[in-house]
C-alpha cells in the first residue's frame, strides 16, 4: 500500500518554486507539479553518432530564444521532481533486492577475466541507462578501453536517444545504440571493438610475439540483452537468450571470426541495491528477477510515473484500460483494473500493465533523462 508515507524531504532551493503542494488519498500520496512539459517541446537539431537508427544529432542548441530555454528548463525540473516522488513512493514498500547464488559465484571470476580483456563492452537498458550500471563498474574497469551500449533503442524516442548521446559524448564515452532483437547496431559494435583494441597486436609484434584475437568482454545487468547481441554478432544462436533475467549463469568465450573473442557473462547486480528508485525501474523494465518485487506495488508506481510523463499521460491510460486515474493513485488504478477485467485479481491486472509497458504498448517511453 502507498498509504502512511513519511513526509517528503525539503526540496532544494532550485526546486522550491516548482513544488506546489502534496495531496493525500486513502491509498497513496503524490506530488502535484506546477507544470508539465508538452509533448511538442522544441528539440535541438541533430550530429552523427554511432549505432542503430539512421538519424542525425547536434550537440549545440541553435535556438537561443528565451522561450526555448524556459521550456527546456521546466522539462528538466519536472523530471527532478518525478525522481524525488519515486523515492517517496518506494519508502513504504518492501525493498526490491535480488542477488541469486550464481551472481555471487561468478562476480569474483568475472573480475579476474576482466584483467585479460583488451576492451570491455558494457550493455545497459536504453530506457534506464543510469539505473542499469553497476556502482562498482568504474572501479572494475580502471583504465581499460570501454564501449557503452544502450540496447533496446527501439523502445525510446529519437529525441531521448539524442539527449543520451549528447550526455555521454560530453563525458568522452563512446556509445552505440542497438536493438538486440533485430540486430541493429550489432555489426558497428563489432567493428568498433576491433578498432579500439587494434594496437594489441602492434605491441605484440614489437615484442616478437605472434598476433592473437582481440578479447572483448560483454558485461551488464541481467536481461539487458548481452547474449542476444552476441548471437546477432555471430549470426547464429550460440548463447542462451530469453526475455527474463538470470538465463545466463556461466561465463562463456565465443569466437567471432579470426580477429575477435567475446566473453558472455551473467548479469551482475550489487549485493544490496541502496537506491530503491533505481530498483523499482529495474523491476518495471524486467531487468531484475520477479521474486524480488511485488507486482501490484511496481505496477502502481509505473501508472503514477506514466501519468506524469508527457508522452503518455493519464489520457493514454484511460484510452487503453477505460479507467480514470482517480487522485493520481496507481495502486487504486491497478485494483480497479483487477475488478473490471480479472475477477478482482490485482496481481493479474498488475502483470497486464507491466507487460503492456515492456512490449511498448504506450509508445516510446524513457523512464530516465540525462542529469543536468
Amino acid at each position: 500500500m502507498f498509504a502512511q508515507l513519511a513526509p517528503s524531504p525539503s526540496p532544494s532551493p532550485a526546486n522550491l518554486s516548482h513544488f506546489v503542494h502534496r495531496r493525500t488519498f486513502r491509498q497513496c500520496t503524490y506530488a502535484v507539479s506546477a507544470s508539465l512539459p508538452t509533448a511538442n517541446s522544441s528539440r535541438p537539431p541533430p550530429i552523427q553518432i554511432v549505432g542503430g537508427k539512421d538519424l542525425n544529432l547536434d550537440v549545440t542548441r541553435k535556438d537561443d530564444s528565451i522561450g526555448f530555454k524556459l521550456e527546456a528548463n521546466e522539462d528538466e525540473i519536472d523530471w527532478m521532481n518525478l525522481e524525488s516522488d519515486i523515492r517517496l513512493w518506494t519508502r513504504a514498500l518492501r525493498p526490491v533486492q535480488w542477488y541469486p547464488g550464481h551472481i555471487m559465484k561468478t562476480e569474483k571470476e568475472l573480475r579476474e577475466q576482466l584483467k585479460l580483456m583488451d576492451v570491455v563492452i558494457e550493455v545497459r537498458d536504453a530506457r534506464i541507462p543510469l539505473s542499469t550500471t553497476h556502482p562498482k563498474m568504474d572501479a572494475w574497469l580502471g583504465n581499460r578501453k570501454r564501449i557503452l551500449v544502450l540496447n533496446r533503442e527501439d523502445m525510446i524516442s529519437n529525441d531521448d536517444r539524442n539527449d543520451w548521446a549528447r550526455y555521454f559524448a560530453k563525458q568522452g564515452i563512446k556509445v552505440i545504440f542497438t536493438n538486440g532483437k533485430l540486430g541493429m547496431g550489432a555489426m558497428k559494435l563489432g567493428r568498433l571493438a576491433k578498432s579500439l583494441a587494434g594496437d594489441v597486436n602492434g605491441k605484440r609484434r614489437e615484442k616478437g610475439l605472434l598476433p592473437r584475437s582481440v578479447r572483448a568482454g560483454i558485461i551488464g545487468y541481467p536481461n539487458v540483452g548481452k547474449s542476444s547481441l552476441i548471437n546477432r554478432l555471430l549470426k547464429r544462436k550460440i548463447c542462451a537468450a530469453a526475455p527474463r533475467p538470470g538465463v545466463t549463469r556461466e561465463m562463456k568465450w565465443v569466437k567471432l571470426g579470426k580477429d575477435l573473442d567475446l566473453l558472455d557473462s551473467p548479469g551482475m547486480l550489487p549485493m544490496r541495491i541502496d537506491d530503491q528508485a533505481a530498483a523499482i525501474k529495474l523491476a518495471i523494465c524486467d531487468d531484475i528477477g520477479e521474486k524480488a518485487y511485488d507486482f501490484t506495488d511496481v505496477a502502481g508506481i509505473l501508472v503514477q510515473m506514466l501519468a506524469r510523463i508527457p508522452e503518455v499521460g493519464a489520457n493514454a491510460l484511460y484510452n487503453r484500460y477505460k479507467i480514470q486515474l482517480e487522485g493520481g493513485c496507481g495502486k487504486k488504478f491497478v485494483t480497479t483494473l483487477g475488478l473490471n477485467l480479472f475477477g478482482g485479481d490485482s496481481h493479474q491486472a498488475a502483470f497486464r500493465i507491466l507487460t503492456d509497458f515492456r512490449k511498448g504498448k504506450f509508445g516510446y517511453v524513457s523512464l530516465e533523462r540525462p542529469p543536468l
